[in-house]
């Protein structure tokens, strides 16, 4: 049985690496994605909504998303959103569709979208290290207080410092994946 304060570290860093994981997901690569979209707002009725929330978003062909608003109305809506959007693209409305292209990223832009998964992926790293670092302190807290042994402690820094390494290497593995990704034509 997992000790409690291992339990709950190991928690707080899959945490972390989820997140960093759903934040490279919106990363943009050469290939379109419909999460790209998640983080821009609809006006609906006066009230800022994600574009997943009113319209189906659909990938079609190699390059390019296809965006039906649930109502017509909001064509212009969706379409002004991703044009305020920093995505670059410009929506092509048809009246009943948006058509988002996605022009062929040159070898330049991959690497600046390298450098930004590099950079997201090393914000995680620091996240999993500052929890081994307050387990760690709480650790010692506890030594202190005469809540756990000397033994304990010892053993407990080396599962936490295992769990470290465990979520440090799947980062690097995640920003792999992403980069093959990113640099794939």
């Amino acid at each position: 049985m997992k000790d409690p304060i291992v339990k709950k570290t190991e928690e707080k860093m899959k945490k972390s690496v989820n997140s960093i994981d759903e934040e490279l997901k919106k990363l943009r690569t050469g290939r379109p994605s419909p999460a790209l979209l998640e983080e821009i707002k609809v006006d609906y009725y006066g009230v800022p909504t994600p574009i997943n929330q009113v319209a189906t978003v659909n990938v079609t062909e190699e390059r390019s998303l296809i965006i039906k608003p649930w109502e017509k109305n909001l064509l212009n809506a969706v379409e002004k959103a991703i044009q305020a959007s920093d995505l670059g693209l410009n929506p092509m409305n048809d009246g009943n569709v948006i058509r988002l292209v996605f022009p062929t990223p040159t070898t330049e832009q991959r690497q600046k979208w390298v450098k930004k998964a590099k950079d997201i992926v090393e914000h995680g790293k620091i996240a999993v290290r500052n929890i081994r670092r307050e387990i760690l302190k709480e650790l010692k807290d506890l030594k202190k207080n005469g809540e756990i042994s000397e033994d304990d402690e010892r053993r407990l820094e080396k599962e936490i410092q295992n769990l470290t390494d465990k979520y440090v290497e799947e980062l690097d593995k995640l920003f792999e994946r992403k980069e093959k990704e990113i640099m794939e034509f």
